[in-house]
């Protein structure tokens, strides 16, 4: 069954993709949660014609989500931590904490887009974490763990 996406899915697609899926998860899930619409002849017609005047639009997106790699990459984030006299972390740092220092440092990134590469981060240093700023950019950008 082919449906159109209007929300992006993990693991099925991105927005306004066309995507054929199984028809008891397109009937069941999809269409009845609001994530899709079914592919008709005349919602084929809408969609290729949102997707033309979409394009150019797209692009300037893409040119911006370049703009802010290139300043993440550049600039390095830190998270402050409860920290006990051995250096380690009471807890953990997690993705939310992250995202927070990044929005406080003025980079409008949400944690769903993080993908932090040694979780649970449980003692001070200099860590890695990539972001995801469109589905076409994707970078890397470090952030520092320090003791309070």
């Amino acid at each position: 069954m082919d449906v159109i996406l209007n929300q992006d899915v993990e693991h099925v697609g991105d927005k306004n993709d066309m995507v054929t899926v199984k028809s008891g998860f397109g009937r069941n899930y999809l269409i009845p949660q609001g994530l899709a619409m079914l592919a008709t002849p005349s919602a084929k017609k809408m969609h290729a014609e949102n997707v033309k005047q979409r394009a150019h639009k797209e692009k300037a997106i893409i040119d911006e989500a370049k703009a802010i790699a290139n300043k993440l990459e550049a600039s390095k984030v830190k998270v402050i931590a409860k920290v006990g006299e051995t250096g380690k972390i009471f807890g953990s740092v997690t993705s939310v904490q992250v995202a927070e220092a990044f929005v406080a440092a003025g980079f409008a990134i949400e944690r769903k887009n993080l993908k932090i590469h040694n979780e649970p981060i449980k003692t001070v240093g200099t860590y890695k974490v990539t972001v995801k700023l469109h589905k076409e950019v994707i970078t890397e950008a470090e952030f520092e763990v320090a003791g309070e």
